[in-house]
């Protein structure tokens, strides 16, 4: 059977585990050949049947764009999943320290910035492409104790809206896709999180229950896929009804 995305040829990020190999499987899935990249060891994505590199995105962006090229021949989603969340510890603005915030700057929007750098030339040059940022419900609710993950993510929602202006007439689409609190196996090895925020976020919800990784499944592959070819600059909030925009 063909997949939706036959024959397409995709990069994510941070996709060694966590959400990132979830989307790594569900693009397999749908006929995708997949690079997944990350700086964490790579095997779980290699034995998923995609190809694995380990790279820091902030460092090798250009690296990736390269390998997925030689890899495929062609470079035709991005899914910019990498991002530092679930390893911050919850503190107050006053005690973030300032190297912490900086490397979360510099991965979450600094490293999706130089992804798209280095892949959206190929595919204006095709004519055709998909980036999908993957954000997050906090930007429109706040989120008391991680100033620097919400800060972060909410300029990559600004940098899609931008970016649709300049990449549309090209047949280019960015778009967001944000989550609420989704139960990785990432989020779960730290519980502090899942502690501070689970009840008020389960309370918040249209339907209350939490979110899981495979709940992300099926916008993923619709932002990914030529369905989605009239649709772009826009944040699509998988979250049970949390956000509700």
């Amino acid at each position: 059977m063909t997949g939706r995305l036959s024959g397409k040829a995709a990069i994510v990020t941070g996709g060694a585990r966590g959400l990132g190999l979830v989307f790594v499987r569900a693009l397999l899935a749908e006929g995708a050949r997949v690079l997944a990249v990350d700086i964490a060891d790579i095997g779980a994505a290699e034995a998923a049947g995609a190809r694995a590199m380990r790279a820091d995105i902030t460092q090798a962006a250009d690296e990736v764009a390269r390998a997925c090229q030689e890899a495929f021949g062609r470079i035709d989603i991005l899914v910019n999943n990498a991002a530092l969340y679930a390893s911050l510890p919850v503190a107050r603005y006053d005690a973030i320290d300032l190297e912490t915030w900086d490397r979360v700057m510099a991965v979450n929007v600094t490293g999706t910035y130089k992804m798209i750098r280095a892949t959206a030339p190929v595919m204006e040059a095709a004519g055709a492409g998909k980036i999908v940022n993957i954000t997050s419900g906090t930007v429109k609710k706040g989120m008391g104790g991680m100033l620097h993950y919400v800060s972060s993510k909410g300029a990559v929602q600004a940098m899609t809206r931008a970016l649709s202006r300049e990449l549309g007439p090209s047949g280019v689409c960015v778009n967001n896709l944000a989550p609420g609190l989704t139960l990785s196996d990432s989020i779960l090895a730290n519980p502090d999180h899942v502690e501070a925020t689970r009840a008020k976020v389960l309370a918040s919800r249209a339907i209350p229950r939490d979110g899981l990784p495979e709940d992300l499944v099926g916008a993923l592959v619709f932002l990914c896929s030529d369905e989605s070819d009239f649709m772009t600059g826009q944040t699509v909030a998988v979250d049970g009804g949390s956000v509700n925009t």
